[in-house]
C-alpha cells in the first residue's frame, strides 16, 4: 500500500509547514523515516485507522523534533542542565517494572517522566506548566482504552503516571516502539543492526528539557536521581553506562515462560489497533526474539559492569513493595523516610492490582511450547529464576 499520507517527503513538508520551522538536529531522521514508512507501506498491512494513526504519529514526531531544536537554540541553558544520575529499571516486559517505577516516582527526590511528558515533551511557549499537554494526554489515553479496553488488563494506563522513556527515544525513530505497534520486520531488522548511541544521546537532551520545565513549575525541588524505565534498556546497558556514568540498574526478574505469552498478547493487541491482519503468532515470534536478544545482551554486559545492578524478584515487588524499595534505597545510598513510606502506602492503596481486569492467555495461542521457552531462556532461568523458584519472595 503506497498511501501518500505515509510518504516521508510529504510528512517532512507538512511538519515544516505546520511549525514554520525548517531545521532538524541530530541524530538525522531521514533514513529511519524512510525505512519505517517503507515497512509500514509494504509489510504492516495497515487499515484506514492504522494509516491515520501512523500519519499523525510520524507528523507529531517530526514537528516535535523541529520545535525541540528551536527551543534549544533560543534557550541554550536547557542543554546546559546537569542531570542527576539515573536509577534505570530493567526487566522483561510484565515483570513489575511499571509498579516499581511508579513507587519510586512517589518520592520527590526522584525526577520521573510522566506519560504526558513522554508523549508531549516539547511545550508551546505558554504551556511549560503542561496544562494543555496533560489535557491532550488524558484524552488520548481515554481514546486508546475506549478503542481497546482489553489493554487495561495488560498495562496500567495513566496519563499522569510515570511511564516509559522509550517514547522519548522514539523521537529519533530509533527505538523498538514501532515494532510493538505494527508488523514492520524490515524496519525492525534495521534497528537491531544499528548503534543506538545517538538515540540515547538524544534521550539525555530531552531529559534535560523535561528537567528544565520541571524546575519552572511551583513546588518542584531539586532531585537526587532520575528514574528511568523501559524493557528496551536491557539491550543497551553499556550505552547507558557510558553516557550516564553514575547509572545504577535495577533488574526485575520473572520467569519468561510467564512473561513471553503475556507480552505477545499486548503486542498483538497494539498491532490490531491499526491492522485487520494482526497475527498473534507472528507478534510472539518477533517480540520473543527481541526480548531474548536484549536479555542475553544484558546478561553478558553485567559481567563487565560489576556492582552496578540490584536484583528484584517480581513476586516480592507485588507482595512486599516497601521492602523492595528500601533495598533499592540502600543500594543507592538513600534513606527511606516516613514521607517515602507514606507515599508508597498511598500509591498501593489507590492503585490496587486486584482492581484491574484479568489478563488471560495461553502459551499455545501464541505458538509457544514450554520446552521451546525453557531451551531459549535456559541460561537466564538457571541464573535468576530456578534457584529461587521455591524460595520465599526476595531471594532473587
Amino acid at each position: 500500500m503506497s498511501d501518500p499520507r505515509l510518504d516521508p517527503q510529504a510528512l517532512l513538508a507538512q511538519a515544516r509547514q505546520q511549525t514554520g520551522l525548517r531545521d532538524l538536529d541530530d541524530p538525522p531522521l531521514e533514513e529511519p523515516l524512510q525505512r519505517l514508512t517503507d515497512s509500514l507501506r509494504s509489510e504492516a498491512r495497515l487499515n484506514e485507522a492504522g494509516v491515520y494513526t501512523w500519519h499523525a504519529r510520524l507528523l507529531n514526531t517530526l514537528m516535535t523534533r523541529l520545535r525541540a531544536r528551536d527551543w534549544f537554540e533560543r534557550h541554550p541553558d536547557i542543554l546546559q542542565q546537569q542531570l542527576p544520575p539515573p536509577v534505570v529499571i530493567l526487566g522483561l516486559a510484565r515483570t513489575g517494572t511499571t509498579l516499581l517505577h511508579r513507587l519510586l516516582a512517589t518520592d520527590p527526590r526522584f525526577y520521573a517522566a510522566a506519560w504526558w511528558e513522554c508523549r508531549f515533551p516539547v511545550p508551546e511557549a505558554n504551556d511549560i506548566g503542561g496544562e494543555q499537554r496533560i489535557a491532550a494526554a488524558k484524552a488520548e489515553v481515554a481514546g486508546i482504552l475506549e478503542a481497546m479496553p482489553d489493554l487495561a488488563a495488560i498495562h496500567p494506563w495513566d496519563a499522569m503516571g510515570a511511564d516509559e522513556d522509550i517514547l522519548l527515544i522514539d523521537q529519533t525513530l530509533r527505538s523498538t516502539t514501532a515494532e510493538s505497534m505494527a508488523c514492520v520486520p524490515g524496519y525492525r531488522d534495521w534497528i537491531h543492526s544499528q548503534d543506538l548511541t545517538s538515540a540515547y544521546g538524544y534521550l539525555l537532551q530531552l531529559l534535560k528539557f523535561l528537567q528544565w520545565q520541571k524546575q519552572r513549575r511551583p513546588g518542584t525541588q531539586p532531585a537526587d536521581f532520575w528514574v528511568l524505565k523501559t524493557p528496551m534498556h536491557l539491550g543497551y546497558v553499556e550505552v547507558i553506562a557510558r553516557l550516564m556514568p553514575g547509572a545504577v540498574f535495577v533488574q526485575t526478574h520473572r520467569d519468561p515462560i510467564a512473561t513471553m505469552p503475556s507480552f505477545a498478547s499486548f503486542v498483538q493487541s497494539l498491532w490490531a489497533m491499526g491492522s485487520d491482519h494482526a497475527d498473534p503468532q507472528e507478534a510472539a515470534r518477533q517480540w520473543s526474539a527481541t526480548l531474548e536478544e536484549h536479555l542475553n545482551h544484558c546478561m553478558a554486559q553485567r559481567e563487565l559492569l560489576p556492582n552496578r545492578f540490584i536484583d528484584v524478584d517480581f513476586r516480592e515487588t507485588v507482595s512486599a513493595p516497601q521492602a523492595v524499595v528500601e533495598r533499592i534505597y540502600r543500594g543507592i545510598g538513600m534513606s527511606l523516610t516516613p514521607a517515602t513510606r507514606a507515599g508508597i502506602d498511598g500509591y498501593m492503596k489507590t492503585h490496587p492490582r486486584e482492581g484491574r481486569p484479568k489478563h488471560e492467555y495461553t502459551l499455545e495461542e501464541f505458538g509457544f511450547t514450554r520446552a521451546e521457552l525453557e531451551r531459549r531462556f535456559r541460561a537466564y532461568r538457571e541464573k535468576h529464576i530456578l534457584p529461587f523458584e521455591h524460595s520465599t519472595p526476595g531471594g532473587a
